[in-house]
């Protein structure tokens, strides 16, 4: 058997161009933040994660130039060798302090940071729970570990309480969790779910990519619901909000070091180039002296959330600037997509695996930056894609 059989077997990309109706890799030709170009064609941006609106903000541009000029365009070392400048730890420092947590790490991807965090804490003899609708970076860094992994369905927090109850007392136990559920945009019940877990003795680690920037004033999950003390590890990342590229982690001093001597991804992948980390520190004092991007964000996710159930979309139970248009079955979803496009607005379309069988869905998150009138045009074209396409 040729082991690169499955690569030429494979034709359901090829299957869905052939009907035109494919809406993966659209290269960019330009982009203003809300609105870019694809194909010579401007559309309205409704799929990026650029949640403040601050990837064209004159300070980090500024920041990220800067930055170039003094440290050069890439540090060519990882961390633990030559690969650690100043500016790498007073991201840290100013990190935790954000996140209001003792010690902070930086990664160079947000994905790098769940693999390497996550598998450097689960042991031979430890068990992590998931919730089985996490991101796929969580359930690549449970793999990764050496312990046992266990999943409830997603929001079942009592099969979480019946799952952990069943576990000995001699296992080390860690529930993993997202802060905001990144195809659904509904947050989790964090109160809830840190009384089950420290019940039965077990860790919390939340995954707040989506988070940061976007609840408790931007500081994520545990702020939003006044927990701070209670999440044993936050983690997030750079490549939304903070309008740059890497990830982090936050905790008490004692695991943050040990993640750091330990967590692969960490050790063995070059550091984050300086450019990356002034972008984010400069987004950092933004988020730190301007809250109105903030209020602008959450008004301009009240208008369509209003906006998609008036019309009659299902919008799930979404809490957030991630509004989830579900259609289910996965042809009718491309060809909404492609309704869309050609009107002139750009969405994420999501099939399975992202999401379960039958439950396909155009993925929609908006940014403070957007105008009233965009998102005003943006609804127009979905209430004529819709009906075309029969989802209202």
């Amino acid at each position: 058997m040729d082991i690169f059989k499955k690569c030429y077997d494979f034709d359901e990309d090829k299957k869905v161009k052939e009907q035109g109706l494919y809406p993966f890799f659209q290269a960019l030709e330009s982009t203003e933040g809300t609105e870019v170009v694809m194909n010579g064609r401007k559309v309205i941006m409704l799929g990026s994660n650029n949640y403040l609106g601050l990837t064209f903000n004159p300070k980090v541009k500024a920041a990220a130039q800067k930055a170039i000029d003094d440290f050069g365009t890439s540090p060519t070392g990882s961390r633990l060798i030559n690969g650690t400048l100043c500016i790498h730890e007073e991201l840290e420092r100013r990190l935790a302090a954000f996140m209001k947590r003792p010690a902070a790490l930086v990664f160079s991807t947000g994905m790098q940071t769940n693999l390497g965090a996550i598998s450097s804490l689960i042991g031979k003899n430890d068990i992590v729970v998931t919730d089985k609708e996490d991101h796929a970076s969580i359930v690549d860094g449970c793999r990764l570990g050496l312990g046992e992994v266990k999943r409830f369905v997603h929001g079942d927090l009592d099969q979480l309480d019946r799952i952990l109850g069943k576990i000995p007392e001699d296992k080390g136990v860690m529930v993993v969790v997202d802060g905001v559920f990144s195809m659904g945009g509904d947050i989790v019940d964090l109160p809830k779910l840190v009384k089950i877990s420290k019940a039965h003795g077990a860790r919390v680690y939340v995954d707040d990519a989506h988070s940061v920037g976007v609840l408790g004033g931007g500081r994520g999950t545990a702020v939003h619901f006044d927990m701070v003390k209670d999440v044993d590890i936050t983690m997030g990342t750079f490549s939304k909000s903070f309008a740059s590229l890497g990830g982090f982690v936050v905790g008490e001093e004692d695991v943050i070091n040990w993640i750091k001597h330990t967590a692969r991804s960490f050790i063995f992948s070059a550091s984050l180039p300086a450019a990356m980390v002034m972008a984010a520190m400069a987004a950092l004092d933004i988020m730190e002296t301007e809250p109105e991007h903030v209020e602008h964000l959450w008004e301009n996710a009240r208008f369509m959330m209003k906006g998609y159930r008036e019309l009659g979309f299902d919008i799930g139970k979404t809490q957030t600037p991630i509004i989830p248009i579900i259609v289910g079955d996965d042809e009718k979803c491309f060809r909404l997509w492609k309704e869309l496009y050609e009107g002139g607005v750009y969405t994420n379309p999501v099939i399975a695996p992202a999401v379960p069988h039958g439950m396909a869905l155009l993925r929609t998150s908006y940014m403070a930056s957007h105008t009233r009138d965009q998102l005003v045009r943006a609804l127009e074209v979905f209430e004529k894609a819709g009906k075309k396409v029969g989802v209202i």
